[in-house]
C-alpha cells in the first residue's frame, strides 16, 4: 500500500473512533446502567422519597440513569400495570417494591423470564428466586423492637394495639408478627387486643384508634407498622383526647413523624435506612447487568428515635426525606 495512502486510512479510522466514543456509540461501561427503573411502593410516601434519593446518588456515581414512577396508593392493582407497562419498553433491569407478596409474584416472575434483572427493595414476593437481590429492613426484629420501646415508656403494663397496612405486604407483615410476638412473650403484663389495618390511609387509622380507645379504657400503646398508621394513630389519640395517656411506637421517620415525636403525640419511631437500600439496589442491579455476582438477600438495620436522640447528628440522619438534595 502506497504510504501516503496508508497514512490516510489510519487517519480516518481514528477520527471515526473518537466520532464513535464521542457519539456514545459502542461503550458497554456505560451501557450497562444505563436503562434502570425504580418502581416505588407508593408515590409521596418519604421512605421512597428516600430510597429514591439513594438509588440517584448511586446511579450519578455509576455513570447510569434512574427512571423513578410508581403508583398513587400502595395498591397491587394500581402497580401492576405500571409494571407491564415498564416491562413492554424492555430496560436492562427494575428495583420494585413490589404491593403484594402472591398479586406481583408472576408479573415479576414473567418480567425476569424476559431477561430484565429484577432487584426487590424493601418489600418482596413469596418466592423471590427469579430476583438478582432482594434488599430490607429486618422486619420482624423492628417490630420487636417496637414492643422493647412500649416497655420503656409503658412499664406497668396493659392493653396494646396494631395497627399496619393490610395483610399481604411482607415488610408490614413481617413488622406486626414480631410485635405480637413480642407481646405473647412478656408474661401476662400486656396484653394485645388485636391487629387492625389502615389500607394505608391516615384517616381510616385515627377512626381505627378512636373506636380502639373507647372499647378499651386499658389501651396503653399503639404500635403503626408504617408511616401513614402512625400519622392516623397520632391523631386520633389527640381527637379522642387522650395525648399524654397513650403512647405510639411508629415505624418510619416521615417529616409528618418526625414533627409528632417533637410535639410528643409519638413517643419513638423505628427508622429504617432507606437510602441505603436504594444504593445497594443500583450497585446489585448494575452488577446482575454486566453478569456478575449477585448478592441474593441482604438485610439492613434501623435506629430508633426518640425525643432524646431525634436532635442529635445519628438522630437528624436516620431521618426520612421530602425531596433530595
Amino acid at each position: 500500500m502506497n504510504a501516503k495512502i496508508k497514512k490516510s486510512a489510519i487517519t480516518a479510522l481514528s477520527v471515526g473512533l473518537v466520532a464513535g466514543l464521542t457519539l456514545g456509540v459502542a461503550q458497554p461501561a456505560n451501557a450497562a446502567g444505563e436503562d434502570i427503573v425504580f418502581i416505588q411502593g407508593v408515590k409521596g410516601d418519604g421512605f421512597y422519597i428516600t430510597m429514591d434519593c439513594g438509588i440517584q446518588a448511586a446511579a450519578k456515581k455509576a455513570g447510569a440513569k434512574v427512571t423513578t414512577v410508581g403508583p398513587a396508593k400502595f395498591d397491587a392493582t394500581l402497580q401492576k400495570p405500571i409494571l407491564d407497562s415498564i416491562v413492554a419498553k424492555g430496560p436492562d433491569a427494575i428495583l420494585i417494591a413490589p404491593n403484594d407478596v402472591n398479586a406481583m409474584q408472576k408479573p415479576l416472575e414473567n418480567a425476569a423470564k424476559k431477561g430484565i434483572k429484577i432487584v426487590l427493595v424493601d418489600t418482596t414476593v413469596k418466592k423471590p428466586k427469579f430476583a438478582a437481590s432482594a434488599i430490607s429492613s429486618n422486619n420482624f426484629a423492628g417490630g420487636q423492637e417496637a414492643f422493647k420501646a412500649v416497655q420503656k415508656l409503658v412499664p406497668g403494663g396493659g392493653d396494646v394495639l396494631g395497627i399496619g397496612v393490610k395483610p399481604g405486604i411482607s415488610t408490614t407483615d413481617a413488622r406486626d408478627a414480631g410485635f405480637k410476638s413480642a407481646v405473647g412473650k412478656s408474661g401476662g403484663k400486656y396484653t394485645f387486643i388485636g391487629q387492625e389495618y389502615s389500607d394505608n390511609e391516615p384517616a381510616k387509622a385515627a377512626q381505627i384508634t378512636t373506636a380502639a380507645i373507647a372499647a378499651n379504657p386499658n389501651l396503653k400503646a399503639i404500635f403503626a407498622s408504617n408511616l401513614f398508621s402512625a400519622q392516623g394513630a397520632a391523631t386520633g389519640i389527640k381527637q379522642a383526647g387522650k395525648e399524654g395517656q397513650i403512647v405510639v411506637i411508629g415505624f418510619d421517620a416521615g417529616p409528618d413523624q418526625v414533627k409528632a415525636l417533637k410535639a410528643g403525640t409519638v413517643q419513638a419511631l423505628i427508622a429504617q435506612q432507606p437510602s441505603t437500600i436504594g444504593t445497594k439496589g443500583v450497585e446489585q442491579a448494575i452488577k446482575a447487568i454486566k453478569g456478575q455476582k449477585t448478592k441474593k438477600k441482604i438485610t439492613t438495620g434501623f435506629t430508633i428515635l426518640t425525643k432524646a436522640n431525634v436532635n442529635t447528628a445519628a438522630g437528624k440522619k436516620a431521618q426520612y426525606l421530602s425531596k433530595c438534595a
